[in-house]
């Protein structure tokens, strides 16, 4: 797993063994931020200069693919040990610590924030329905800034619905579906 584009391109990242964390594909984070530069509701503004949350973190492949295009600074919300150990590994292989701030815990009970941020990128373990519950209590504890994009990566047939939010695009990627969101107006 490498860092696709951007001033870290070509840098590995380092994952946890076993099947507890999934990271996003290079395939697919290259299709996400592809997706987020040329899009007509989006654009490259959407990155560059943007304060990213990346929640169920695992990794930290996106968060770390948003920064490396240009994102101001990564927020990382992530509960597993493991994950959070690669998490740490791969922020320090890339210098991010300065741009970065972990948060060991659940996306769905986070504590407040500091500042709300203007990209969130939600990649939970799938078919449990996390992402509206995720949605529901990052955005009661500051953290979606009201002019925000979600992107939220689910299994391929994985219904899903966020309440507040319109989807405006999907792709489907092999047994992964990327949806992006922004608020009903």
């Amino acid at each position: 797993m490498r860092i696709v584009a951007g001033r870290h391109r070509g840098r590995s990242l380092v994952a946890p063994q076993g099947d507890a964390t999934r990271p996003t594909s290079d395939r697919v984070r290259q299709a996400l931020f592809d997706m987020l530069w040329h899009a007509p509701w989006s654009g490259r503004e959407r990155v560059e200069g943007a304060r990213v949350l990346d929640a169920f973190a695992g990794t930290g492949a996106l968060g770390l693919e948003a920064l490396s295009r240009g994102a101001a600074r990564a927020v990382f919300i992530e509960q597993d040990r493991a994950a959070l150990a690669a998490l740490r590994t791969n922020i320090a292989a890339l210098r991010e610590a300065d741009t970065t701030r972990v948060i060991p815990g659940d996306a769905t009970k986070p504590p407040r924030a500091d500042a709300p941020c203007s990209l969130i990128l939600l990649d939970p373990p799938y078919g449990k329905d996390l992402v509206p519950r995720a949605v529901a209590a990052l955005g009661a504890a500051g953290w979606i800034a009201p002019d925000a994009l979600l992107v939220a990566e689910v299994a391929k047939g994985e219904a899903l619905e966020v309440p507040g939010f319109e989807p405006v695009a999907e792709r489907a990627h092999g047994a992964a579906r990327l949806v992006f969101f922004r608020a009903q107006a």
